[in-house]
């Protein structure tokens, strides 16, 4: 159960990188299916030792292909648009604070 997962997570780590350095989408999808027929290939492997030598062989392949400026949303941590508009905080002294300014400024023009 847990070589599962860790392929899974592998398979989807490749995919992530392929999606890094594709230019374009239709690039990506035909990555994408070469990623899924190697998965496919060794799926029938149940010996553990031969697992774990494919896993560890796929973790060096990941390591070595890792892009150096992997792609992120421009909106997520690290994106060129992360904290870019953010609200202005609320608390309840600066509303307090601002109501008191405001009702000093209208009793004195009154």
């Amino acid at each position: 159960m847990a070589a599962r997962l860790e392929v899974l997570h592998l398979y989807r780590r490749s995919l992530k990188l392929a999606l890094d350095w594709a230019i374009h989408r239709y690039l990506w999808r035909g990555q994408a299916v070469y990623i899924r027929s190697l998965f496919e290939a060794n799926k029938h492997i149940s010996q553990p030792r031969q697992q774990k030598a494919l896993i560890d062989e796929t973790e060096a392949i990941l390591q070595k292909w890792k892009h150096p400026d992997p792609y992120r949303p421009p909106t997520a941590p690290g994106g060129s648009k992360y904290e870019r508009n953010l609200a202005v905080p609320t608390t309840e002294r600066m509303c307090y604070t601002i109501y008191t300014i405001w009702t000093e400024e209208f009793l004195d023009c009154g």
